[in-house]
């Protein structure tokens, strides 16, 4: 089976990586990536090759998009994106179309996409699935009524079928979109999709970075880092403040969008066992290894920490609501700690963390965290059955 999937990611790369876990687990079949983002500097599953649009990306504010090269217009470039993407289809014939949140979000970039999802239904372009994969919670939206009409229009016309890539023993859908009940098409939870540490990762990487078994191992990370300066820089002057007899080493995760003056910034208050870097392509493998990680609140790094089963402190980015909710509802489980603004003071911070790190207790979730298998196991039945019955 070919794949398309669309992803664009616009603040942070949390969206990218999510869809590429379901990428992997798409093995045995051809999977193009189509991504539109700041480009993530990451290795692809052999059965995975990108395509990549003209870089476009969104202001922390979710206003305004802007471009990666400057010295071209956005019209030009959206042009140019729209054109990829609908050649793209015509070349390569996908037996799948998989689109990443829209048109639940990414409404900047229906340009590009309802032209090919309006060309696949007038069979202007080959015969294709089309699926949503859709992340846990929604943001809010300024006017509800039109926002969900909308939705509720594009997905019912264009869409075969919903996929939620959450467990909805924790958050299901109709929590924040108030007219599931309105969708046609099958919608299927997946649980979360999330890379787990392999087996024994975290021993290995204590011993390659010098972590004795007796010695302290914190892990600070801002997902994309766009927006996570304050909490990181929080807790490298909190790291001053902590008791604990044991010696403690902080390793510091920028993330790669974070701008080279923040992370210059962070480097300037780096010390003895402090090390601070922009991006591991083992992070699961470094929560694995950790005794305590404080982070931010976003999807994929809640799933890695409970995939990984550490101790954690997690803030929550206050633009919209998606993160505090997904963070209290696990925090309500015992799985980790929700840190309040008041609580990123640097010496309460360290009172904090010194807390975290004597709770011996690692709480595991009860939750669905298979949701890369499943996608991939229930796209390939759905898909043989629809087949059949045609």
């Amino acid at each position: 089976m070919k794949i398309i999937l669309y992803c664009q990611h616009v603040l942070g790369v949390g969206h990218f990586f999510r869809s590429l876990e379901i990428c992997r687990a798409l093995k045995g079949h051809e999977v193009i990536l189509v991504s539109g983002g700041t480009p993530v500097d990451t290795p692809l599953p052999d059965h995975v090759r990108e395509v990549r649009l003209p870089e476009l990306m969104m202001d922390p504010d979710f206003k305004n998009l802007y471009a990666g090269d400057n010295d071209r217009s956005m019209d030009r470039i959206k042009k140019e994106r729209r054109e990829k993407l609908f050649h793209l289809f015509e070349q390569e014939a996908p037996d799948l179309f998989l689109v990443e949140l829209y048109p639940f979000g990414r409404k900047a970039f229906r340009f590009e996409i309802d032209p090919v999802l309006q060309a696949i239904r007038n069979k202007d372009l080959p015969e294709s699935f089309v699926v949503c994969s859709l992340r846990d919670i929604l943001v809010e939206k300024k006017d509800p009524v039109l926002y969900e009409e909308r939705v509720i229009h594009t997905l019912n016309r264009y869409f075969d079928a919903l996929m939620v890539h959450a467990d909805p023993s924790l958050i299901r859908l109709d929590e924040t979109f108030s007219r599931t009940a309105d969708i046609s098409i099958p919608i299927v939870y997946t649980g979360f999709v999330t890379r787990k540490p392999r087996a024994g990762s975290g021993e290995r990487l204590r011993r390659r970075l010098g972590v004795k078994k007796n010695e302290v191992m914190v892990v600070a990370s801002a997902g994309g880092g766009t927006v996570g300066k304050p909490l990181l820089e929080a807790v490298m002057e909190a790291f001053r403040f902590m008791r604990t007899e044991k010696p403690i080493h902080l390793f510091v995760f920028s993330g790669p969008l974070m701008s080279r003056e923040n992370f210059e910034r962070l480097q300037a208050l780096s010390g003895q066992g402090v090390r601070v870097n922009r991006f591991t392509a083992v992070f699961p493998s470094y929560l694995a290894a950790a005794d305590l990680s404080v982070s931010m609140a976003g999807y994929n790094t809640c799933m890695n920490i409970l995939a990984a089963g550490v101790p954690s402190l997690v803030w929550a980015f206050p633009q919209n609501r998606e993160q505090r909710l997904r963070a209290d509802r696990i925090a309500r489980m015992g799985a980790l700690h929700v840190l309040e603004d008041r609580d990123l003071q640097a010496s309460r911070l360290g009172e904090i963390m010194d807390g975290a790190l004597s709770a011996k207790n690692r709480t595991p979730a009860p939750i669905d965290l298979d949701g890369a298998v499943h996608t991939a196991g229930w796209l390939e039945t759905w898909i043989g059955n629809r087949r059949r019955v045609s």
